[in-house]
């Protein structure tokens, strides 16, 4: 699930929508039950991300929710989830997603946070082997509306730190080639869809 990080930056204030999600409550079964919905429907249902499936099949996919309610507070659990990712058997934990459902809430400060996951990674002397890619509810790419239908490509039920490793990334990049030419697909996947189409992948078929 990484992405170019270029694109991540939002350029102006203001608002996003909610992204459509049931989000029952912040206990923690609930928070990874949510998420993992979200991929199996979203980033992998609608294969926005082509090398996703295979460790979150593999169960090689960390998942680990913050109980944190300040930005200090998820700096010290950043810290903890990359040294343990690092040192952890990537056949056994390839990746870690860092679900923060009760700090950063609001995507501008989530957005200069990200600054601050460069700085650690950095600080930890794991630059070159670990990276952060993002994702959040209010999710926003450069020059686009809050409401545009692209955003929703990193529109996640909760505040969510990606920990990649850069190697699983080169893998994964030579064997689907061009990252741009996803994200141009990803965009069309999006628009085809609309914000209608959106909205009935929440929707259990067995409610319908």
């Amino acid at each position: 699930m990484p992405w170019p990080r270029a694109r991540r930056i939002v350029d102006r204030r203001g608002g996003a929508g909610e992204v459509g999600y049931d989000r029952p409550s912040m206990n923690v079964d609930d928070v990874i039950s949510a998420t993992t919905r979200w991929l199996e429907r979203s980033v992998i249902g609608l294969g926005l991300c082509p090398f996703a499936e295979n460790p979150y099949r593999g169960g090689r996919v960390r998942f680990h929710v913050s109980e944190q309610r300040s930005a200090a507070g998820l700096l010290e659990d950043l810290k903890s989830e990359l040294t343990r990712l690092a040192a952890a058997d990537p056949a056994q934990c390839e990746t870690t997603l860092l679900i923060h459902p009760r700090v950063l809430t609001d995507f501008i400060e989530y957005n200069d946070f990200l600054e601050v996951c460069d700085a650690v990674i950095a600080e930890l002397d794991l630059e070159g082997e670990l990276q952060v890619a993002s994702f959040h509810p209010q999710y926003q790419f450069a020059g686009t509306q809050p409401e545009d239908i692209e955003n929703y490509t990193n529109r996640s039920p909760y505040p969510t730190l990606h920990l990649l490793r850069e190697a699983s990334v080169e893998r994964a990049v030579a064997a689907v080639g061009d990252t741009d030419e996803i994200y141009l697909r990803n965009i069309r996947t999006l628009r085809n869809l609309g914000h209608a189409g959106w909205q009935r992948l929440w929707v259990d078929k067995k409610a319908v």
